[in-house]
């Protein structure tokens, strides 16, 4: 299924996959709040918008991919004959559990062996099988489970349904913000930001600029644009541990260089400050869902004065324990 070099994704790809999400109890139109730039400590020239996308079914955005790559899995998956394996330890993995056990199908996550406990309770609680490798042996172990096992691999970030089904996010923002001047979405795989800005630029917005943001100690997306191709890192490290991939897919990076207006970075230290404000504010956003909130309060995002401004608050699947700790090491 998965297709490293598919063609760039078309309106009517993301319109189909919007429609589609309709069926789909896994998917809702998540809100949209104005008027909020004093709670967060937003100057008042910026007309701030917030999509909480951390109200989203399990948690976070990504249901929206995950129904649109349900679309396209074979019969064999379809009749259990075979299993979907993917490679997740985080808010890709559990959505992608809730989806498979609501469609009753076969289905294994492959995570880290240093992942959290607590990640691997929730995937198993949901029906999907898990099995736990080292981080230099994971990459490995998908494709043994796919040539030696027969299983289909679900890509968690790169693969072109999902980033269609990703673009209903940017027709949300436009229906819900007319005419956004500046849309901010963080990028880990980059999957949500490719079918965000796919979705507002194919729909004749070219003059809203869309940033991308990510951690300083996980920058791949970064440093590809700056190389000019798609670069690995497997040596990144970042409180945000869902944007922090060991590489950048070739799909979402030409979506990037052909949608997406520049990348700016933050840091961990940002990353936390950003959690902290947001949970004073009444929001519960983890470290990588508050990432593109970081990136304006950390006036790394230019021109914003007297424009309409999008942030993306990608989700919120954080424990009480990780949110205690994350506002303990917040430097005053």
């Amino acid at each position: 299924m998965y297709d490293p070099d598919a063609p760039l994704v078309t309106l009517n790809d993301i319109l189909s996959a919007r429609e589609f999400q309709k069926s789909s109890e896994l998917c809702i139109h998540t809100p949209m709040i104005h008027h909020v730039q004093d709670r967060v400590g937003i100057p008042p020239s910026i007309d701030l918008h917030l999509k909480l996308e951390t109200m989203q079914k399990t948690g976070s955005f990504k249901p929206r991919g995950i129904i649109n790559q349900l679309r396209y899995i074979p019969d064999k998956v379809l009749s259990g004959e075979q299993t979907m394996v993917t490679l997740s330890a985080g808010n890709y993995g559990k959505a992608f559990a809730v989806a498979t056990q609501i469609k009753k199908l076969k289905a294994l996550v492959i995570m880290a062996s240093s992942a959290p406990d607590n990640r691997e309770t929730v995937i198993k609680s949901y029906g999907a099988q898990v099995e736990r490798y080292p981080t230099p042996e994971l990459v490995s172990a998908v494709d043994r489970s796919v040539a030696e096992r027969g299983m289909i691999f679900m890509h968690s970030f790169d693969d072109a349904a999902l980033i269609a089904g990703h673009g209903s996010l940017g027709l949300e923002i436009m229906e819900d913000v007319s005419d956004p001047d500046v849309v901010v979405v963080c990028c880990g795989g980059g999957g949500l930001i490719a079918g965000t800005a796919a979705a507002i630029k194919l729909s004749g917005k070219t003059s809203t600029r869309i940033y991308g943001v990510e951690p300083e100690g996980a920058s791949t997306m970064y440093k590809s644009r700056k190389l000019g191709h798609p670069v690995k890192d497997p040596n990144v490290k970042t409180i945000a541990s869902g944007l922090a991939p060991p590489y950048t897919g070739p799909n979402c990076y030409r979506h990037n260089i052909q949608f997406v207006d520049d990348m700016f970075l933050v840091s961990d230290d940002q990353i936390r400050s950003a959690v902290k404000t947001l949970y004073q504010s009444g929001l519960v956003v983890e470290p990588s869902g508050a990432a593109a909130f970081a990136a304006l309060q950390n006036n790394k995002i230019p021109n914003v004065d007297g424009k309409k401004v999008v942030v993306v608050l990608t989700g919120g699947n954080m424990t009480p324990g990780e949110l205690v700790q994350i506002m303990a090491e917040v430097k005053t």
